[in-house]
């Protein structure tokens, strides 16, 4: 009697077309177990390996693409909005129409204070707030701070415009530390991906050598800085597109102005009180005011959504667990590094000249002498010029470190000594290129002074715990420079120019000799970061063993790994009280339980 047929066929059975099935494999009892179930057979794990480092390499330039465009429309927003402001506000007819007597400005004043003296105590909270929310999520909340401030300008009140520009200058340093920490970190993941086959002779991947991200550091800082000094282009869109056609001509405004320039005292001393030829509907002031908000949101989208995180979840842990404490004495016990302590004065003059540029070249000696409709023009050719020249960083590829620092000094020492003797004449348009010219060339030592020094931090500290002090420190003395200079508005022009000049020699010379000392191989003193203290139980990356047992199956389950103590009296003293398990980071560190104080 003929057995029937299996319903199924039977694995490695024959089937119809004989011992080969269509693609040429055998389908016999015969057939290869790794034909079957086995992996792809044309799989190349060197070149799958190839193409995800690849990818984590776009990653990178996505990532730093994504931050620098975030930055640039968040200031142009911010510095677009803020000089429309400030330009309507000044006019009597405008605030006596629009507002009555509100006093728009006593707000003003009240608002710049926010903005300007705030800053000063973030040296406190900085780098408590970095670690906290991790590096992009603060960039994240700093910049919807930005957009806030854009926001309350729907409805201008006291109790609108002066909280969100306290808020506002709470959260420059932390923006700023923040960003300097995520390009630097870019950097270094860029290199790790770069060259991911450098092993040790046990086939571990070996620490890269100090400094060996400086190529990449040079080159993303300069394309952060290239997108963020367009910022100040993308700011004067408002002004050229709509406030311009507002404004009378220089020879209404500068009626009663005398002297321009080295002769100057204070800001626009003369000018006049009207600015404006018609006002603007607030129909039209709410569409702009629209688009800018739009534009800042779509700076939050953009850090929100292609930036990704700065360090593995792993790290974000290690850096909080140093203790608040410490991590709110750390940018305080940095000053004892004399490279720190030399490069303070290079951090004063970054905040003088930048404001320099808004207040001094771009009203003292452009507004003050051809007009306040050129002003959106002169500040274009600043932005223009340190965008161009933000490239120029590159240079240090093939030159020595000191000397994009020194160049843009350099041409800084050059313009301020001929301000210094350059007074122009009041509502004459003749000499309006030499304005031009020396805004571009401003913007140029501005260009090498910030890509130089953020490069220039990110190479001689590039221990990852130590780059958000060292940022915060150099941002923290930017916002009190630029503190002093609010301070001073009123001093006469050439009071501001003097300062700048002696700020501007004892930044190069103590620059100079710092790296004269590291020449010499003077050792720089850091202050110790303390090793990470988990005292969650649930710390279990470091285990090796089952992460998932339980304190019983660990304690009493019969599977387990590690050979039990031997039975006897344990050397040393006996601690105080029930003995317990050694917590995941003790095992890892190979200790048996916290140590004795």
């Amino acid at each position: 009697m003929e057995a029937e047929p299996p319903l199924y066929p039977m694995a490695g059975a024959a089937g119809p077309q004989g011992d080969e099935d269509r693609l040429g494999v055998p389908d016999g009892p015969e057939a290869p177990l790794d034909e079957l179930v086995g992996a792809y057979p044309n799989y190349n794990e060197e070149e799958e390996e190839r193409r995800y480092y690849r990818r984590k390499r776009l990653g990178v330039l996505k990532n730093v693409l994504a931050a620098s465009a975030g930055g640039m429309l968040t200031y142009g927003v911010y510095l677009g909005l803020l000089q429309m402001q400030l330009i309507l506000h000044y006019d009597e007819t405008y605030r006596e129409v629009k507002y009555g007597n509100m006093g728009l400005p006593d707000i003003d004043s009240k608002m710049l204070m926010g903005i300007n003296v705030t800053p000063i105590a973030a040296l406190l909270y900085t780098p408590v707030l970095i670690r906290f929310f991790g590096t992009k999520w603060m960039m994240f909340l700093a910049v919807g701070i930005y957009a806030l401030f854009v926001s309350t300008n729907y409805w201008e009140r006291y109790y609108t415009l002066v909280p969100s520009a306290v808020a506002l200058g709470m959260a420059i340093v932390p923006l700023w530390a923040s960003m300097g920490n995520y390009i630097t970190r870019m950097a270094q993941k860029y290199h790790e991906y770069s060259h991911y086959k450098e092993q040790d002779g046990q086939g571990l991947k070996q620490r890269p050598p100090r400094g060996s991200h400086a190529p990449y550091l040079l080159v993303f800082q300069a394309i952060f800085y290239s997108f963020f000094h367009l910022s100040f282009a993308c700011a004067q869109l408002p002004m050229i597109y709509f406030l311009n056609h507002y404004l009378y001509d220089l020879n209404h405004t500068l009626y009663n102005v005398q002297s321009c320039g080295t002769n100057s005292h204070g800001i626009l001393s003369g000018f006049n009180k009207t600015v404006l030829r018609t006002l603007p509907r607030s129909g039209n002031l709410i569409v702009v005011e629209s688009v800018l908000m739009a534009v800042a949101f779509l700076a939050m989208l953009l850090v929100l959504g292609l930036c990704g995180a700065a360090y593995r979840p792993t790290e974000e842990i290690d850096l909080r667990s140093v203790g608040w404490g410490n991590i709110f004495q750390l940018p305080f016990k940095h000053v004892r590094d004399y490279r720190l302590r030399h490069l303070v004065p290079f951090f004063i003059y970054s905040g003088f000249e930048v404001l320099f540029a808004c207040t001094g070249i771009a009203l003292g000696y452009g507004v003050c002498s051809v007009g306040l409709e050129r002003l959106a023009y002169l500040l274009v050719a600043y932005s223009l010029g340190a965008s161009a020249a933000s490239l120029l960083g590159l240079l240090g590829l093939w030159l020595p470190r000191p000397v994009p620092l020194v160049a843009g000094a350099g041409v800084h020492l050059l313009l301020t000594f001929v301000l210094f003797f350059w007074a122009p004449v009041p509502r004459v348009l003749q000499h309006s290129w030499i304005l031009y010219v020396a805004a571009a060339l401003w913007g140029v030592g501005s260009a090498l002074n910030k890509t130089g020094l953020s490069t220039l931090l990110g190479i001689l500290y590039e221990d990852k715990e130590r780059q958000d002090f060292i940022f915060t420190i150099y941002h923290w003395w930017q916002a009190v420079a630029i503190f002093t200079v609010y301070l001073g508005s009123s001093l006469p022009m050439k009071a501001k120019l003097a300062v700048l000049l002696v700020t501007l020699v004892a930044a190069a010379v103590s620059y100079l000799r710092m790296e004269q000392k590291l020449r010499r191989g003077v050792a720089p003193r850091q202050p110790r970061i303390p090793r990470p203290q988990h005292k969650v139980r649930g710390y279990r990356y470091l285990e090796e063993d089952n992460s998932d047992e339980s304190d019983a199956e660990g304690e009493h389950g019969d599977g387990a790994e590690e050979e039990a103590p031997p039975a006897g009296p344990r050397p040393g003293p006996e601690p105080a009280g029930l003995s317990r398990r050694p917590c995941p980071y003790e095992q890892a560190q190979g200790g048996d339980g916290p140590e004795e104080q």
